[in-house]
């Protein structure tokens, strides 16, 4: 009798996984219909001790193995996970079992031995099938076998395995390839996979559509006489190479490889590369140990321009694992933002055995530093189409003319736009046309605005000068008299003074005083002359209106004292400015109140100051 497998992982859509102890049964005995493991299997998350019958217990569970039938071929000491063509065969698989109608009541259960390393790997196969086929995310893939141990897998090395590389990292590293346009199985050709992977085909693998890893080509006859025969590269055309490296020339030629990267010592003439128009550089560095900075950036940037250009990349070194896959996990983790373990996991599901020993390690150390880089080159991109954009001038053109007449609809060409340069030139030639403005004068500002002031009150109007003459000042700077002081109180006296003139004076003799002029009135009410009032105490001197005199005994009605008087208004018209009155001859009415208010102290009439004056209306009050 079989013996108890563990309870089963339910991944849904009819589909479980378990494990056997190991020698595992063969699926006829599991099968079997009298077998007792043929029903009601445990089931893991299952409710335990159920009353009532449900129809899981009457279920009919079909069990199958990929344990014989894909096995990881390993290098050393590594043993998974298993390559891209046994994942595509694995897919196949399940998805034909769930289709079979023989088996559409049965629920499909994936078993294999309780080996650590098969256990893993037929547990990935299970996982990736419902992320791939059913779309399901990577956490929901891996939460079924969440909760069961799983032994991590190792890298290709000889040493004791100090890097761990989990199943969670295979799913996310598929899933991020498969976001990201590198990994199409429905474009997947698992014999072209398995004929070129072998090393008598030429032993190389697409990690993704635009990066072929592949072993170094290797040339014994030309590595025999190159030191030899400086000649050898043309007798290499007339012999025939080895199948591998011909397989590989013209396989390169056909698929649209642009650059091949050398990272080994030379086993191959290059320049049978560059005859087909294929690029070769070589970035050499020891078997076993991690690039330098300097060989990832100059790898980095080769490549990005390569691929953005498209073309197809190819890197070798001595085995294309090693050096190969740190060069190009780190254009991944530039590019797609790939953490170490998610792109080491990727390439060695596309080619096993890539990235060994130290180079994890160095890749887990330096994602973060790669990472950087890729910000900072977005960065610089941006800035550089910033400046391209600025630093573009856009010509300015004539709009061009209608395509068609509205009246008779006939085609109208259009007009080629016009140079900028004629425009230019025109204005430019327009603008030294202009004389420069004149040259300002050299007196100091302080001495100038004083001469301009002694101008302007020496050409005010006439005035006349009472009592002796004065002796006329001359300024230094100008021609102009200055009248003083006396003169210019004179001036404040007589009224407004008239916009100063400009015109010269005529020239004062010795013998003779300056003329005096008529003084001419700006109104009216100018012709009468006021007492003279003592000067302000303020050095700046302003001329008040003159306000007319009292021609009669009745108030006045405008506040001399705040409001310019308007002397080209007459007394009907400044009576207009009362508040309510109804026409011009308001204040000659029968109704003295709308020009005269009776006294009180809380209302005063305009906010002025109230004072009792007598006058033929003795109980009034007035405005002063």
């Amino acid at each position: 009798m079989s013996k108890a497998c563990e309870p089963l992982c339910s991944f849904g859509h009819r589909l479980y996984f378990t494990t056997f102890p190991s020698p595992v049964p063969s699926q006829h005995v599991l099968n079997n219909m009298g077998s007792s493991l043929g029903k009601n299997p445990p089931v893991r998350g299952a409710e335990r001790n159920r009353g009532a019958v449900t129809p899981d217990d009457d279920a009919t569970y079909y069990y199958f193995t990929i344990d014989d039938s894909l096995v990881y071929l390993s290098f050393y000491e590594d043993w998974g996970p298993l390559n891209l063509a046994m994942v595509y065969k694995a897919c196949i698989l399940i998805h034909e079992l769930l289709e079979d109608p023989e088996l559409a009541s049965h629920r499909l259960v994936l078993y294999a031995s309780s080996d650590p390393r098969r256990k893993a790997n037929a547990a990935l196969l299970m996982a990736l099938y419902v992320m791939i086929v059913k779309r399901q995310t990577p956490w929901e893939a891996f939460q079924p076998i969440a909760e069961v141990e799983f032994m991590p897998f190792r890298d290709a090395g000889r040493g004791k395995s100090d890097f761990n590389l989990s199943i969670q990292d295979c799913l996310w590293g598929i899933w991020k390839a498969m976001q990201n346009g590198l990994c199409d199985m429905n474009e997947f050709s698992v014999d072209d996979y398995e004929f070129y992977e072998k090393v008598e085909n030429g032993d190389w693998n697409w990690i993704t559509p635009n990066f072929i890893a592949f072993a170094s080509p290797t040339d014994s006859q030309w590595l025999k006489n190159k030191d030899k025969d400086p000649g050898a590269h043309s007798t290499a055309l007339q012999r025939k190479l080895p199948t591998p490296f011909l397989n590989c020339l013209d396989y390169f030629e056909k698929k649209g490889v642009k650059l091949v990267v050398r990272l080994n010592n030379v086993l191959y003439d290059r320049q049978l590369f560059i005859d087909r128009g294929i690029e070769h550089v070589e970035m050499f560095f020891e078997d076993g140990t991690n690039p330098t900075d300097e060989i990832v950036r100059s790898f980095i940037d080769m490549a990005d321009k390569t691929i953005t250009e498209g073309g197809v990349v190819a890197v070798h070194c001595k085995a294309g694992l090693g050096r190969t896959g740190s060069l190009i996990g780190a254009y991944l983790i530039w590019k797609y933002g790939f953490t170490a373990g998610e792109a080491i996991a990727f390439m060695r599901i596309v080619r096993p055995g890539s990235v060994v020993g130290p180079q994890q390690q160095y890749m887990y150390l330096k994602q973060l530093e790669w990472c950087k880089w890729a910000a900072a080159d977005e960065i610089m991109k941006l800035q550089a189409a910033v400046t391209a954009a600025s630093s573009a001038i856009v010509a300015p053109v004539t709009p061009p003319a209608e395509d068609t007449d509205n009246e008779t609809m006939e085609s109208i060409p259009l007009l080629p736009p016009v140079t900028p340069s004629k425009h230019v030139a025109s204005s430019t030639a327009a603008a030294r046309a202009i004389p420069p403005p004149a040259q300002p004068r050299k007196t100091p500002t302080a001495k100038r605005v004083a001469s301009d002031l002694d101008e302007e009150d020496d050409e005010i109007s006439g005035l006349p000068m009472t009592g002796p003459k004065r002796p006329v000042v001359r300024s230094k700077t100008t021609s102009s008299r200055v009248p003083t002081s006396d003169a210019r109180r004179a001036a404040s006296r007589a009224g407004t003074r008239p916009p100063p003139t400009r015109k010269p004076l005529p020239p004062v003799t010795a013998s003779k005083g300056p003329p005096y002029k008529i003084p001419r009135l700006a109104d009216d009410f100018a012709t009468a002359r006021r007492p003279a009032q003592p000067p302000s105490p303020s050095p700046i001197r302003r001329i008040r209106p003159v306000s007319p005199p009292p021609q009669s005994r009745l108030p006045t009605l405008v506040n001399k004292r705040t409001a310019p008087l308007q002397t080209t208004m007459t007394l009907p018209e400044l009576s207009m400015k009362i508040k309510g009155a109804p026409s011009a001859d308001a204040w000659m009415s029968a109704n003295p109140s709308a020009v005269v208010v009776p006294g009180t102290k809380s209302e005063r009439p305009l906010l002025r100051n109230v004072k009792k004056r007598r006058s033929s209306f003795s109980a009034a009050d007035v405005v002063a």
